[in-house]
């Protein structure tokens, strides 16, 4: 799932430091996503998807990216 943030993230030319400036989501928090340790909670989720303009299904995969 962080692959596919990454590529939306990188489509948008945002770093991980700007998306958690915008989102308050804590850069460790992000650094143990891209590592694999957990995943985020929901909410931040539909934070991160909201900044993206995608929806929560599109972030996780559930759907393809229009």
């Amino acid at each position: 799932m962080y692959n596919i943030y990454a590529k939306l993230r990188d489509a948008r030319g945002l770093t991980d430091y700007q998306v958690c400036k915008e989102t308050g989501i804590p850069t460790s928090a992000m650094s143990g996503w891209k590592a694999g340790r957990f995943t985020p909670k929901v909410d931040k989720m539909v934070k991160i998807a909201k900044l993206l303009g995608v929806t929560l299904d599109e972030l996780v995969g559930v759907v393809p990216i229009k």
